[in-house]
C-alpha cells in the first residue's frame, strides 16, 4: 500500500499536468507520455549519485519540460478549431519521433538511474525493507501536489487561469494576453511530466514502451479524477495506484483488468469523474 502511495504519487505529477492542459486549454496533448520518457533520460543522463547531480537534473528537467510546452502549444494553436482528432494524431506523431530520436542517443535498454547516495538504501518499515528513495519521493511529490493544488485552486493566478478558461473575451477586455496564460498552463504542464520523469526514473526506469505505459495511465488518471482538477486528479491517482500495486502483487494475471475495471465502474457511477465530489458550491 506505502508502493501504491508512491506509485499513485508519480502519477499525480504526470497526470495533473495533461489535465490541467486538457481540461483548461482544450488541447489533447498524446505527446505527454514522451516529456515523461524525456524527463528520465535527462535524470538518467546526469544523475550520478550525487546531490549536485540530482538537483541540476530536476532544475534541466524544469527548462526543458517548459521549452517542451512551447513548442507543443505553438504547433497545436493552428489546429484549435479542427478538434481534438487533428491535435491527437499531430501530438502523436510527434512522441513517436521524440521516443525515435531519445532511443537513437540512449539506446533501446532500459537504463536503471541512479537516486542519489542518501537515498539509495532501504530503510525497515512495518517490518520489512523498503527503499528510503520511495518515502523520499513521497515527501517531494506531496510538496510539489500542494504547490500545485495552491497556485491553481487558491491563489490570483489560478484565478486568473480559470478566467481565462470560463470567459477568455472577458479576460482580454480586461487587458490580460490570454495567449500568454494559455501558453504558461502548457508549458507548466509539461514541466511537470518532464520533472516527473527525472524524479521517477528510478521507479519506472527509461525503456521502450515506457512513454505509452505512463500516457495511458495518465489519460486513465484524468478520466477517472475528471478534466482541469488538480482534486480530482490526486484522487484518481492514488485509486489507480492502490489498483495498480495490489493487483500486480495479490493478482497479477489480472492486474490490467483491474486497472480499466476500476475505471469502468467509476464512470458507470459518476460519468464526470471523481472531481465532482469535492467540487465548491
Amino acid at each position: 500500500m506505502v508502493d501504491g502511495i508512491a506509485y499513485g504519487l508519480l502519477l499525480f505529477t504526470l497526470a495533473v499536468g495533461l489535465s490541467l492542459v486538457f481540461g483548461m486549454m482544450d488541447v489533447l496533448n498524446l505527446a505527454h507520455g514522451a516529456l515523461y520518457l524525456l524527463g528520465a533520460y535527462v535524470g538518467y543522463a546526469l544523475s550520478d549519485g550525487s546531490w549536485l547531480g540530482f538537483g541540476l537534473a530536476i532544475v534541466v528537467g524544469v527548462l526543458v519540460g517548459v521549452v517542451g510546452g512551447f513548442v507543443l502549444s505553438a504547433v497545436t494553436l493552428p489546429l484549435a478549431s479542427r478538434g481534438h482528432l487533428d491535435q491527437a494524431v499531430l501530438t502523436l506523431g510527434i512522441a513517436f519521433i521524440a521516443a525515435d530520436l531519445l532511443f537513437a542517443v540512449f539506446g533501446s535498454e532500459v537504463l536503471r538511474t541512479q537516486p542519489p547516495r542518501g537515498l539509495a538504501g532501504t530503510a525497515l518499515l512495518f517490518g520489512h525493507s523498503y527503499p528510503i528513495y520511495r518515502l523520499a519521493f513521497i515527501a517531494i511529490a506531496g510538496l510539489l501536489a500542494a504547490g500545485v493544488y495552491y497556485v491553481f485552486e487558491r491563489s490570483s493566478l489560478g484565478a486568473l487561469v480559470r478566467a481565462t478558461v470560463a470567459d477568455r473575451t472577458m479576460v482580454q477586455a480586461m487587458g490580460v494576453d490570454t495567449r500568454k496564460v494559455l501558453f504558461g498552463v502548457f508549458a507548466v504542464g509539461a514541466a511537470l511530466a518532464t520533472v516527473g520523469g527525472v524524479l521517477g526514473a528510478p521507479i519506472i526506469a527509461p525503456g521502450p514502451g515506457v512513454a505509452e505505459n505512463v500516457l495511458v495511465l495518465s489519460l486513465v488518471v484524468v478520466v477517472i479524477g475528471g478534466l482541469g482538477s488538480v482534486r480530482g486528479a490526486m484522487i484518481g491517482a492514488l485509486l489507480i495506484g492502490q489498483v495498480q500495486t495490489l493487483g500486480v502483487a495479490l493478482l497479477p494475471d489480472y492486474a490490467p483488468f483491474l486497472l480499466f475495471g476500476a475505471m469502468v465502474v467509476v464512470l458507470a457511477w459518476r460519468p464526470q469523474g471523481l472531481a465532482s465530489l469535492t467540487s465548491r458550491a
